[in-house]
C-alpha cells in the first residue's frame, strides 16, 4: 500500500506518489523539482525520470530502477538506495550525505561535484563513473567496484575503500589522506600528485600506477605490490615499505627519508636522485639495482640480499660504515675522446647524428656531456647499469672512423669473456653474460639498420673531426676503467697536422698500427665489478 504523500512540482498539480507513478506510466518523464521526502518509493521503475533538483532526503528508493535519470542537485540524503539501478544516471552536484547505496549499481554515472560525505557504498559499482571533484569524505566504498573511476580532484580522506577494485581508476590530485586503502586493487590507477598522507596501502596492488609526484608521507605500503610503479618525485617519508614489491619500480628523485624498507624487493629497481636519508634497508633485495647517486646519510642496513630471485643466495652483510661505500658506486659512463678540437660545424652535425641515433636506439636517454678544449673533445655517457656499456659503446660510435675497429675491440671482449665463463664455471657471471650477449646482439644489427637509414650519420662521418684519432675509455659502476679502443696515433701531435688532408686519417693510415686487446685478466676483472655481480 503507497502512502498518500502530497508532492510539489514546478508547473505541475499537486499530487499523491501513486499519481507521480501513475503520469510516470502515462509517459511524463519530467518532475524536476518534486519534494517526496521521506517516502516510500522503494522497487520503483523510475529509469530515464527526470528528478533534478528534486528533494529526496530520507526517502527509500531500495531496489529502485533509476538508470538514465536525471538527479542532478537532488538533495538524497540519509536515503535508501541499497540495491539501486543507478547505472548511467545523472547526480552531478547531488546531495547524498550518509546515504545508503550498499550493492548499488551507479556505473557509468555522473557524480561531477556530488556530495556523499560519510555515505554507504559497500560492493557498491562505480565502475566508468564521473566522480570529479566529489566529497565522499569519510565514505564507506568496502570492496566496491571502481574500475576506471574518474575521481580527479575528489576529497576521499578517511574513506574506507579495503579491499576495492580501483584498476585503471583516475585518481589524480585527488585526496585520500588518513583513508583505508589496505587489499585494495589499484593496477595501472593514476594517482598522480595525489594526497596519501597516512594513509593505509598495506598489502595493496599497485602494480604499474602513477604515483609520481604523489604525497606519500608516514603510509603504510607494507607488502603493497608497486612493481613497475612510477613513484618519481614521490613523497614517502617516514612510509612503511616492510616487504613491499617495488621490482623495476621507478624512484627517481623520490624521497625516501626515514622511510623503513626493511626486507623490500626493489630488484631493477632506478632510484637515481632517491633521498634515503635515515631510511632502514636491512634484508633489501637489490639485484640489478643502481647504486649510485643516492643520498644514504644514516641509513640504516646491517645486509642485503643480492639474489636475481630474491631468495637470499647471495648475501651481503656489512660491518660499521661499509654500507655507506656500498651505496655510493660511481655512475656507469662511456667517454669518447677525439684528438681534435670541436668546430660549430662538427658540434652541429653530432648532435644531429646522435638525435637520429636516440630514435633507433633506446639506451640514449640523453645527449652526452661535452667537454671541449683547444686540442681535445670529450663526449660523455651515462648509462643506467654497467652491462649497457658494452653495447652503448657499439653504438656510440658511429659518427666516427673508428667506429668500425671499435666495433671489432667490443665484439672480441665479449668472446672473451665468453670462452672464460664457459671454461670456468665457478665465476658467478652467466645470467649477466646472458643479458650482455643479448644486448650486444641487439645493437649490432641496430647499428647496421642506424648506418644504413640516418643520412646525419654520413654527414658527421665526412667531417675531419670524425676522422681524427679516437680513444673510448668504459668506467663502470665499481670505477674501474677499460679501454676498449685506442688509436694508435691517438695523442701523437703532428707537426703541422692542421696542414694535412683527410687521407691522413682514413683507414689504410690506421692499418699499419692495430691496437691490442687488453688483457683477458684485466677484461675480466672490469667485468667482475658490475654492480650486481661484485659481491
Amino acid at each position: 500500500m503507497i502512502p498518500t504523500i502530497k508532492v510539489g512540482i514546478q508547473g505541475v498539480a499537486s499530487m499523491t506518489v501513486e499519481e507521480l507513478l501513475e503520469q510516470y506510466a502515462a509517459g511524463v518523464l519530467n518532475f524536476s523539482g518534486v519534494d517526496l521526502s521521506e517516502a516510500n518509493l522503494s522497487g520503483a521503475k523510475l529509469s530515464g525520470v527526470n528528478l533534478s533538483d528534486a528533494n529526496l532526503s530520507i526517502v527509500n528508493l531500495s531496489g529502485a530502477n533509476l538508470s538514465e535519470a536525471n538527479l542532478s542537485n537532488a538533495k538524497l540524503n540519509v536515503a535508501r538506495l541499497s540495491g539501486a539501478n543507478l547505472c548511467s544516471a545523472i547526480l552531478n552536484n547531488a546531495s547524498l550525505n550518509v546515504a545508503n547505496l550498499i550493492r548499488a549499481d551507479l556505473s557509468r554515472a555522473q557524480l561531477r561535484g556530488a556530495s556523499l560525505i560519510r555515505a554507504e557504498l559497500i560492493r557498491a559499482d562505480l565502475s566508468r563513473a564521473d566522480l570529479l571533484s566529489a566529497d565522499l569524505t569519510s565514505a564507506d566504498l568496502r570492496e566496491a567496484t571502481l574500475r576506471q573511476v574518474n575521481l580527479r580532484h575528489a576529497n576521499l580522506s578517511e574513506t574506507v575503500l579495503r579491499g576495492a577494485s580501483l584498476t585503471g581508476a583516475n585518481l589524480e590530485m585527488a585526496n585520500l589522506n588518513a583513508s583505508d586503502l589496505s587489499r585494495s586493487d589499484l593496477s595501472g590507477a593514476n594517482l598522480r600528485d595525489a594526497e596519501l598522507r597516512q594513509a593505509n596501502l598495506s598489502h595493496a596492488n599497485l602494480s604499474g600506477a602513477d604515483l609520481s609526484g604523489a604525497n606519500l608521507r608516514w603510509a603504510d605500503l607494507s607488502g603493497a605490490n608497486l612493481r613497475w610503479a612510477d613513484l618519481s618525485g614521490a613523497k614517502l617519508s617516514g612510509a612503511d615499505l616492510i616487504g613491499a614489491d617495488l621490482s623495476s619500480a621507478n624512484l627517481t628523485n623520490t624521497s625516501l627519508i626515514h622511510a623503513n624498507l626493511t626486507q623490500a624487493k626493489l630488484i631493477r629497481a632506478e632510484w637515481i636522485g632517491a633521498d634515503l636519508t635515515g631510511a632502514t634497508l636491512t634484508g633489501a633485495k637489490l639485484y640489478a639495482t643502481s647504486r649510485f647517486g643516492l643520498k644514504t646519510e644514516g641509513m640504516i642496513c646491517e645486509w642485503v640480499d643480492l639474489s636475481p630471485a630474491g631468495d637470499r643466495s647471495i648475501i651481503q652483510n656489512f660491518h660499521s660504515e661499509e654500507s655507506r661505500d656500498f651505496f655510493n658506486e660511481t655512475p656507469p659512463t662511456i667517454r669518447i675522446i677525439v684528438d681534435s678540437a670541436l668546430e660549430h660545424e662538427a658540434n652541429f652535425a653530432i648532435a644531429g647524428a646522435y638525435y637520429q641515433i636516440a630514435q633507433e636506439y633506446r639506451g640514449l636517454k640523453q645527449p652526452p656531456s661535452i667537454e671541449s678544449g683547444r686540442r681535445r673533445t670529450v663526449f660523455t655517457f651515462h648509462v643506467d647499469s654497467d652491462e649497457a656499456l658494452f653495447p652503448t659503446a657499439y653504438i656510440m660510435i658511429l659518427p666516427f672512423l673508428d667506429a668500425a675497429s671499435t666495433q671489432k675491440n667490443i665484439s672480441s671482449m665479449v668472446e672473451m669473456i665468453n670462452s672464460e665463463v664457459v671454461a670456468n664455471q665457478d665465476l658467478k657471471l652467466p645470467q649477466m653474460l646472458k643479458q650482455l650477449n643479448i644486448l650486444v646482439e641487439q645493437v649490432m644489427s641496430q647499428a647496421t639498420t642506424i648506418k644504413q637509414m640516418k643520412k646525419n650519420i654520413e654527414v658527421a662521418a665526412r667531417l675531419n673531426f670524425c676522422k681524427a684519432p679516437t680513444q673510448i675509455v668504459l668506467t663502470n659502476s665499481s670505477a674501474h676503467n677499460l679501454i676498449v679502443h685506442d688509436h694508435p696515433n691517438f695523442g701523437k701531435r703532428f707537426i703541422n697536422r692542421s696542414a694535412l688532408n683527410a687521407s691522413a686519417y682514413d683507414d689504410t693510415s690506421r692499418e699499419s698500427t692495430k691496437y691490442i686487446l687488453p688483457s683477458l685478466n684485466m677484461v675480466m676483472d672490469f667485468v667482475k665489478g658490475f654492480h650486481y655481480i661484485s659481491h
